[in-house]
């Protein structure tokens, strides 16, 4: 009955997210300004905060989070742990040593971070290890043993009969 138009933005059907033009358009002008010298247009700042990847499990009594840190050294960061929480911060800064290079493209992130991550009951805070090595920041926090739980199976029941329904005799 109804014919329906294509609500595509490009022909052929394709459907492109509105938001991936804007972001093309935007650093399309950020490209324009920066060549053109005039830095005081960016709508981007350089030093903006950033969030690195965090993996946070539990292994044998123990709480360990690892960090991605990669360009930083161990004294670029700071490990606090209070208030039941393990606070993770810092800052990679921008190296100020280049030489006005013709750059394609910048996509590592710079700026100061902030993670939190709350504690689990019985966690011993006073017992806190951190390691920075090869860029991968890993701390173990540990855990109070909780003796005595112990997983049981549950037995999977059929489907109850539905309500209000009577059989016919034959």
């Amino acid at each position: 009955m109804f014919n329906r138009k294509s609500t595509a933005l490009v022909p052929g059907g394709v459907f492109v997210d509105p938001f991936t033009w804007l972001g093309r358009m935007t650093e399309e002008f950020d490209r324009m300004f920066e060549e053109s010298g005039w830095p005081a247009f960016r709508t981007r700042s350089r030093t903006a905060a950033w969030s690195p990847s965090l993996d946070v499990f539990e292994k044998g009594n123990r709480l360990i989070a690892r960090v991605d840190l990669p360009g930083m050294k161990r004294d670029d960061v700071k490990v606090e742990v209070a208030d039941g929480r393990l606070t993770i911060s810092g800052e990679r800064r921008v190296e100020t040593e280049e030489k006005k290079e013709n750059f394609y493209r910048c996509e590592r992130e710079y700026g100061s971070f902030y993670r939190a991550i709350p504690l689990p009951e019985g966690a011993k805070e006073d017992e806190v290890k951190a390691i920075f090595e090869n860029g991968v920041l890993e701390i173990t926090v540990p855990l109070v043993a909780r003796a005595g739980v112990k997983g049981h199976t549950i037995a999977i029941e059929g489907a109850a009969p539905a309500v209000g329904k009577t059989s016919k005799a034959a």
